[in-house]
């Protein structure tokens, strides 16, 4: 595996100190199920297609990286990541097939129309700009998909989604009220990018088509997701929460009340336990999938 190296550009900063400790967030961070790693992958077009070129963005740690490698298709991926100490872990995993590169969402360092599909795994409500949307679709062949995935625990779904557990609930209004005006998954407006695609009035469309301005991806969005229990033990269960970027950042009094609400969360009559003491942790895999027009 080869490591490609540039100037990527500033990260937001809770990306830049909450992903600071990349052996812990790549040690505590939940892997991708099978069900929906198949299921994604054929959505995306490359399941059953061997040397598949795939564009990876925000390739982290290889948390997804690393199914795609071990894959009997033997993919070619360009995992682009801006992170120094998520990219440098990543690049010591040594991953077959695997090409890390330092570059962004709007900027990356890949050849155009190069991808057979371009994957963003926990990823995509960081840059879903306009301009990332533009990269994205100069990178990916005529009629590639574009898809992104990511692991949604209770504790830090939309605050619409019905939580599994009432102590799962109590965690996710707390983590909710953590707003610190960065985009998350949660929030759901990653979408809106792709709604602005479509022109507001019918003189705007005429216009669109006369100066090329047409839709870079196809829409309704596809959407798919598949449940998940993992049993954690408590402290692998915390460990796990630090590595949200917005619990990550938290120092001195604000660190003791979130440490207030873990402890009174797991307290809760319905917090489920196995015979070794683990803790029952419920969530889903979501994916969505698009066309390149």
């Amino acid at each position: 595996m080869a490591s490609q190296s540039q100037n990527s550009g500033n990260l937001p900063v809770a990306a830049e100190e909450g992903f600071k400790d990349a052996a812990s967030y790549d040690a505590y961070r939940p892997s991708y199920p099978h069900e929906a790693v198949e299921t994604f992958l054929t959505r995306l077009k490359i399941a059953q297609q061997p040397g598949a070129k795939i564009v990876e963005i925000a390739s982290g740690t290889g948390k997804f990286t690393e199914p795609l490698a071990h894959r009997a298709e033997m993919f070619i991926v360009k995992a682009v990541e801006p992170h120094h100490t998520m990219r440098e872990k990543l690049v010591q995993k040594d991953l077959p097939g695997i090409e890390v590169i330092d570059g962004k969402a709007e900027k990356m360092p890949v050849e155009d129309e190069w991808g057979d599909a371009c994957i963003a795994a926990q990823a995509f409500h960081w840059f879903a700009t306009p301009e990332s949307l533009k990269e994205i679709h100069r990178v990916l062949k005529p009629g590639a998909v574009f898809g992104a995935i990511w692991n949604v625990e209770d504790y830090n779904k939309p605050q619409s989604w019905p939580a599994t557990t009432k102590w799962e609930q109590k965690l996710n209004d707390f983590i909710s009220s953590l707003d610190d005006g960065l985009p998350r998954f949660r929030h759901q407006k990653w979408k809106e990018v792709f709604d602005q695609q479509l022109p507001a009035t019918p003189f705007q469309a005429l216009k669109d088509t006369f100066t090329n301005r047409l839709p870079r991806f196809s829409l309704p969005l596809g959407e798919d997701s598949v449940k998940w229990t993992v049993w954690l033990t408590e402290e692998a269960l915390s460990l796990r929460l630090k590595t949200l970027s917005q619990i990550a950042v938290l120092k001195g009094g604000e660190r003791e009340v979130w440490d207030k609400v873990f402890r009174e969360a797991l307290e809760g009559d319905d917090v489920e336990k196995n015979d070794k003491g683990d803790i029952a942790v419920h969530g889903i895999t979501f994916f969505t999938w698009t066309d390149r027009l």
